[in-house]
């Protein structure tokens, strides 16, 4: 399900999704939000202030997806 401007791309969804990925596959939990931000800047012909909102969702999602990464995180002996 596709989230819309100015909701987080980062669910819990999208979290179970990045757990359970294979340890081999590389996986980014915010590329849905930057695809359509890239999208809207394709629509807009460049104008970046009319994305703005969907440049915010991506924002967003990369800094909660990095906060619980870094908070779950396990030490070199785990």
């Amino acid at each position: 399900m596709a989230s819309q401007p100015g909701e987080s791309a980062w669910t819990e969804e999208t979290a179970k999704k990045f757990e359970s990925k294979q340890l081999s596959k590389y996986m980014d939990p915010c590329q849905e939000a930057a695809n359509r931000s890239l999208k809207c800047l394709a629509r807009n012909g460049g104008e970046k202030e009319m994305c703005n909102d969907y440049f915010l969702a991506y924002r967003d999602c990369k800094k909660q997806w990095l906060e619980d990464r870094n908070k779950n995180k396990k030490g070199f002996f785990g």
